[in-house]
Formats: structure tokens, C-alpha cells, sequence
């Protein structure tokens, strides 16, 4: 039980930012992306983009795989449940 409220607290809390919620809505339609690519939609920087995922990585929202040099973001397969009905929403 304790570790369920830890989770719907820790998605929550990842998806209670506009630039998060942005990351997400782009992930949803491109399916992956570079860290550069999902900066440049938000008009963030690259380091700032990375902290952004790196929240949303460690919700078990998004996953990446490295290929070559690049890091390519999408989102989780199940997403975690807390997450399901607000990414509906976007």
C-alpha cells in the first residue's frame, strides 16, 4: 500500500510541470525522439530538457535506448497507472 502512494506521488509530481506535460504530448506523436529534438520543441535548453526526462524516467513514464551517440526518449509500455488517465487528456 505504502509503495503505491509512493508511486502515484512520484507520477504526480512528474507530471505537475508544463514542460513535462509538453515532452510527453510531443513523445505521444513523434513515438521517440532525441534529447535535442524534444529541446528544440520545448525551446529549452539541452541540459534543462535532460533534467526534464531524467524526472520523467525515474516516474517510469518515459524509457530510452543509446544508439550510437544518441540517447532516443519514448514512453514506458504499460505506462504506470496514476500516469494512463491524464495522458489521455494531451
Amino acid at each position: 500500500m505504502q509503495g503505491d502512494i509512493k508511486q502515484i506521488e512520484r507520477v504526480l509530481k512528474a507530471l505537475a510541470n508544463k514542460r513535462r506535460l509538453l515532452i510527453i504530448k510531443y513523445l505521444k506523436a513523434k513515438k521517440e525522439a532525441t534529447v535535442g529534438d524534444i529541446a528544440e520543441f520545448i525551446k529549452l535548453s539541452f541540459k534543462a530538457t535532460s533534467k526534464h526526462l531524467s524526472v520523467l524516467k525515474s516516474a517510469d513514464i518515459i524509457e530510452y535506448e543509446q544508439r550510437s551517440l544518441l540517447y532516443f526518449y519514448r514512453l514506458t509500455s504499460p505506462l504506470p497507472a496514476p500516469a494512463r488517465p491524464i495522458l489521455t487528456l494531451l
